[in-house]
């Protein structure tokens, strides 16, 4: 029989609805779609590899919920950085400052889970502020010693899933020096938030102490990529480097000053705040950041919409709406950062 997403699979679906009655779940619509994948799967695909990688991510991913679900409520902050950097080298002394400022302020960090820049980012968080996302490879990366005991450890195998739990966790970003593996994850993040596949969020290149690194790179963005027209000047405002950790911990936190966080509905981008913008603020925002929105909207102070009923913890937060192009993301985080001024 072929087995479909709407209601017509007779006495199956009779069975699905009385197994999930059963697990007493969440969101049954939803848990029915995820079994109607799985069962379709069973029956398209008889090579067993592709079953696997299926079955995997399913798995690693609902353990990163549960590691991760009880601390949904505090901002965390992503630290990359090199597995290379040993303790005496300042960087390494500076990404503990780091991440201790971080604890201060009321956030958790999130790091890879192995040794160097991720080491220290877990040491200066301490591991009850922790967490440790780390990845099974042939030479085994070991967690390091600061949450080898913890709880809020998570291994992986497959590499994507790590990556969307690295950015799906965190209201933040920070960059440390790094090889490979550190400039991967910068220009990812940056494509996704560039994209808009990920919500716009603070993300800080924390260089050392003669900007050797990250300033480094800022030429080599603006000379092959910038003049040639492969990028746009907007795109510099996805990002910030600094030297100073102090400075990057408040670069994140001015980041969420007024602007909470963001979702949209259907055509419409709807920004929460964590106050209401005057008349006088809304009239700067709309003679300032004209291209960001489609042609004929205007900027709107609402209350949630309809739905939005399915956060009730964020109904209480005044928003602003109206309809974005989808393209400028750049001057979207700008505009981010001209209400964080108000």
């Amino acid at each position: 029989m072929d087995i479909h997403f709407d209601r017509k699979n007779g006495h199956l679906d009779e069975l699905i609805d009385s197994l999930m009655r059963q697990a007493d779940v969440h969101h049954p619509e939803m848990i029915r779609e995820m079994i109607i994948s799985a069962l379709k799967a069973g029956r398209e695909s008889d090579y067993l590899a592709d079953l696997k990688l299926m079955r995997t991510t399913m798995k690693e991913m609902r353990y990163t919920n549960k590691v991760f679900g009880p601390h949904r409520l505090r901002k965390k902050v992503t630290i990359f950085g090199s597995a290379r950097t040993e303790p005496d080298e300042s960087i390494y002394r500076k990404c503990v400052e780091f991440s201790r400022l971080l604890v201060e302020r009321g956030y958790m960090v999130i790091t890879g889970g192995g040794g160097g820049i991720m080491q220290a980012g877990n040491e200066g968080a301490g591991p009850e502020n922790s967490f440790a996302v780390n990845i099974r490879l042939p030479f085994e990366q070991e967690t390091n010693p600061v949450m080898s005991t913890s709880e809020n450890v998570i291994t992986y195998k497959y590499f994507f899933n790590r990556k969307v739990a690295f950015l799906k966790e965190a209201e933040a970003v920070a960059l440390f020096p790094g090889g490979f593996g550190t400039l991967d994850e910068a220009m990812e993040t940056l494509t996704l938030i560039q994209t808009g596949k990920n919500p716009p969020i603070p993300l800080v290149l924390i260089d050392d102490e003669d900007g050797g690194y990250w300033e480094k790179w800022l030429q080599f963005i603006k000379d092959p990529l910038l003049k040639r027209g492969l990028i746009s000047g907007e795109d510099f405002s996805l990002f910030s480097i600094t030297r100073s950790a102090s400075e990057a911990v408040q670069i994140i936190d001015d980041f969420y000053r007024v602007y909470h966080s963001m979702r949209f509905v259907g055509n419409t981008l709807v920004i929460r705040l964590n106050k209401e913008l005057s008349d006088e603020q809304l009239a700067i925002l709309e003679s300032e950041f004209p291209e960001i929105k489609e042609p004929g909207s205007r900027l709107q102070i609402s209350g949630p919409l309809p739905r939005e009923k399915d956060q009730p913890d964020l109904l209480p937060l005044p928003r602003l709406t109206f309809e974005f192009n989808r393209r400028s993301y750049g001057l979207l985080k700008a505009f981010i950062r001209q209400i964080n001024s108000f």
